[in-house]
């Protein structure tokens, strides 16, 4: 049994440039913890995000609802990391409001 983590932020850069966005924090993510990480794998299909990843033993998966407004964030994480879930969901919407501000200009890789 999965613990989901459910993270709604609303936006106002459209479905095009909240996607640019959040593919642009992704693969920033991806780099930063390339090392930390034993496998990592985001695909898209349309304006859904599909992620998978596994570090420490443990299989996490997410998924990310990109919408003309809004943000639609679903984590599960497996049951024995269920007393992480307020830290886990702090980190999830850091991240995504980080991806969405306004002025915000991804570091070059």
């Amino acid at each position: 049994m999965a613990n989901k983590i459910i993270v709604t932020l609303a936006h106002q850069h459209g479905l095009d440039g909240a996607k640019k966005r959040v593919r642009e924090r992704l693969e920033k993510l991806q780099r930063d913890y390339m090392g930390k990480i034993a496998h990592s794998e985001i695909s898209w299909s349309g304006d859904v995000a599909d992620i998978r990843l596994k570090a420490l033993g443990y299989a996490i998966s997410a998924q990310i609802f990109i919408m003309e407004e809004s943000l639609r964030i679903e984590a599960q994480l497996p049951w024995l990391l269920m007393a992480l879930s307020s830290k886990a969901q702090a980190l999830i919407t850091q991240n995504a409001q980080e991806a969405l501000r306004i002025g915000h200009t991804p570091p070059k890789p």
